[in-house]
C-alpha cells in the first residue's frame, strides 16, 4: 500500500515552475511597483488605468495606485452621442487627468480634459500622414456639418463633403464618412476634416490603376476630346483619356493636330506607354485591318510588378493631395 502511494505520488504531475519564476518581478521592479502604487498623484497630472467597472453615471478605474480613479459621465467625452454603456467596455485602457480626490478617498478624473491636451498630437500626426478615419456625422451648423474626432469636435465644410455639390446638409447627419485631417490649430481648437478630398485621390489611384492596366502596344477605339497645338487628347472610355502627340497623329508631317483631326472624330489608337497614369497614344502605321480591343482593361500586373487591387489603403498610399 505504501509502495503504491509513492509511486502515485511518484508518478503525479510536476508543477511547472519556471513559468511562475518567470513572472516574478526582481526586487527593483517591485520596489519600482511599489513607489508608483504609493505615489501622491496631483491635480493635473495624467494617468492611464484600466476600466473595472461601469455605472450608468460613472467608470471606475485602476490606476495601479493607493486607490481607484472615477470618471463622471459629464467627464468622460465631449460628443454629445456618447454612450457609457455603448462606448466603454472592461478592460479598456483610458488616459484621464487628475481632478481631485474625494471624500472617499477616490481620485476623480476627466478624460474629456485629457483628451483636449493629447488628442492635438495625435491630430496633427494623423493630417501630416495623411491618414483615412472614419466619423459619423453628429449635425448641421452653417455652411457644413459637425463631428466629434479623438474626442475634439470637428468641422466639415459643406464644400468637402463630397465631390458634387451638397444641397441638402442634412441628409449626412448619422452618416458615417471616411475623411482626412486638413486642418489642426491647437491654439484656436480648430479641427477641420474632409471627405472630398480623399474621394478626389481615390478618383485619381483608381484611374492610375486602370491605366497600369493597359497593355502597351494594344489598340483601342477612341474619341478625340481636345486638340491643343503640341497633340490630341482622345477619351478611350472607363475615365481614361490619352495623350497623341502630334509626330504620332499621322506618317506625314503635319504643322498642326488640327490639319488631320477634329473634336468628336472616332479613332484607333496604339497605346504606346502609361507611366504615372499618363497614357501617351499613336495613330501612325495603323491600317483598316488594325481591330481594336472591346474592353480597354483587364486583370493583369501592375507595371511595378504588384498586383492589381482596388483597397483604399493600397490605391492611396501614393496619392497625396494638398
Amino acid at each position: 500500500m505504501e509502495n503504491e502511494e509513492l509511486k502515485q505520488t511518484t508518478d503525479a504531475p510536476q508543477v511547472e515552475t519556471a513559468t511562475k519564476e518567470e513572472k516574478i518581478p526582481s526586487m527593483a521592479e517591485f520596489e519600482s511597483q511599489i513607489d508608483h502604487s504609493f505615489r501622491k498623484l496631483k491635480p493635473g497630472d495624467i494617468v492611464t488605468g484600466t476600466v473595472i467597472g461601469i455605472s450608468d453615471t460613472e467608470v471606475t478605474v485602476d490606476l495601479n495606485s493607493y486607490t481607484e480613479g472615477i470618471i463622471k459621465l459629464e467627464e468622460l467625452s465631449n460628443d454629445p452621442r456618447f454612450s457609457i454603456k455603448a462606448d466603454i467596455q472592461i478592460g479598456e485602457e483610458i488616459s484621464a487627468i487628475v481632478l481631485k480626490e474625494n471624500r472617499e478617498g477616490n481620485i476623480l478624473l476627466s478624460r474629456r480634459q485629457a483628451d483636449d491636451i493629447l488628442a492635438w498630437d495625435t491630430l496633427k500626426k494623423m493630417m501630416e500622414e495623411h491618414t483615412p478615419v472614419t466619423v459619423k456625422v453628429a449635425q448641421v451648423v452653417n455652411a457644413g456639418v459637425v463631428t466629434y474626432l479623438q474626442g475634439i469636435r470637428a468641422f466639415i465644410p459643406a464644400s468637402k463633403l463630397a465631390l458634387t455639390y451638397v444641397e441638402d446638409l442634412s441628409t449626412f447627419v448619422g452618416k458615417e464618412l471616411v475623411v482626412q485631417v486638413i486642418t489642426v490649430d491647437k491654439e484656436k481648437k480648430k479641427l477641420v476634416l474632409s471627405a472630398k478630398d480623399l474621394l478626389l485621390a481615390q478618383t485619381v489611384a483608381e484611374k492610375n490603376n486602370r491605366a497600369s492596366q493597359l497593355a502597351i502596344g494594344s489598340i483601342l477605339s477612341g474619341k478625340v476630346e481636345k486638340i491643343m497645338p503640341f497633340g490630341a487628347f482622345v477619351d478611350l472610355g472607363d475615365g481614361l483619356s490619352g495623350l497623341v502627340h502630334i509626330s504620332q497623329i499621322s506618317d506625314k508631317r503635319i504643322k498642326t493636330p488640327g490639319e488631320v483631326l477634329k473634336v468628336g472624330d472616332e479613332v484607333k489608337v496604339r497605346v504606346r506607354d502609361v507611366k504615372d497614369g499618363k497614357i501617351s497614344l499613336s495613330m501612325k502605321n495603323l491600317s483598316a485591318k488594325d481591330e481594336a480591343v472591346e474592353t480597354p482593361t483587364g486583370p493583369r500586373e501592375f507595371s511595378s510588378g504588384g498586383e492589381a487591387t482596388t483597397g483604399l489603403a493600397e490605391l492611396l498610399k501614393n496619392i497625396k493631395l494638398s
